[in-house]
């Protein structure tokens, strides 16, 4: 009877351990991932051929000179750029991560400017009609402020050249000539350099010399008998 109990029993599957069954869940989850990585790999592809396809639309016609795109994931994005820098565009991205970012491309040729970019930076609609204007109204606003500067500046000067009017009262040449009589001298700490000059001959100077050392001796003789007297 053990015999054959034995024999049914060795017939029969053994239970699977648990490492048999932790291999299994695992094979499940990775052809899980793998069936997803490849319909999102298909669905990048797809996504691609369909930008690809848009942006060639674009650069073949004239009258376009940019394309907006709607808001997308970062994913598709980067795709949208790639496309587009390999085509030979220019491509930004405006709006908010997660809420309203989107990408737009413009034709090298009708590159945006500064003031386009920052306006659709700040959500606003670029109107280059309206650019133009508010263009020519800064640099009015500029020349006026100049013009206003201009007008300040001659408020502070003198309205009249008091030189020019009192020449006409006393005449210019009363003025010079008496410039040239008020010369300066020894009460004013100056002597001017013509009045330094010594206009006497060699002869004169020298007697001049003598007279003076003569009439120092006198007064020294004078002196010396005044005071033995």
């Amino acid at each position: 009877m053990s015999d054959v109990l034995g024999s049914i029993l060795s017939s029969m599957e053994k239970p699977p351990s648990v490492n048999n069954e932790r291999k299994k869940l695992l094979q499940k989850q990775k052809k899980i991932i793998e069936k997803q990585q490849a319909a999102q790999k298909a669905k990048l592809n797809s996504f691609r051929e369909k930008i690809e396809k848009m942006i060639n639309e674009f650069i073949q016609d004239p009258l376009k000179q940019n394309h907006k795109f709607s808001p997308m994931e970062k994913v598709y994005r980067n795709i949208v750029h790639d496309v587009a820098d390999i085509a030979g565009l220019c491509a930004y991205a405006f709006g908010e991560e997660e809420i309203d970012r989107y990408v737009m491309i413009f034709k090298k040729e009708n590159a945006p400017s500064e003031d386009e970019l920052n306006a659709y930076r700040n959500g606003e609609e670029w109107d280059p009609v309206k650019a133009k204007e508010v263009a020519l109204q800064k640099e009015k606003d500029k020349l006026e402020e100049i013009e206003n500067n201009k007008k300040r500046k001659l408020e502070v000067e003198p309205t009249s050249n008091y030189a020019v009017k009192y020449e006409k009262l006393l005449g210019r040449d009363a003025g010079i000539a008496a410039a040239r009589i008020a010369t300066p001298n020894k009460q004013f700490g100056f002597v001017p350099s013509e009045q330094k000059k010594d206009s006497r001959s060699i002869e004169q100077t020298l007697a001049d010399i003598q007279a003076k050392k003569k009439l120092k001796q006198n007064n020294k003789a004078v002196d010396s008998a005044n005071e033995t007297s």
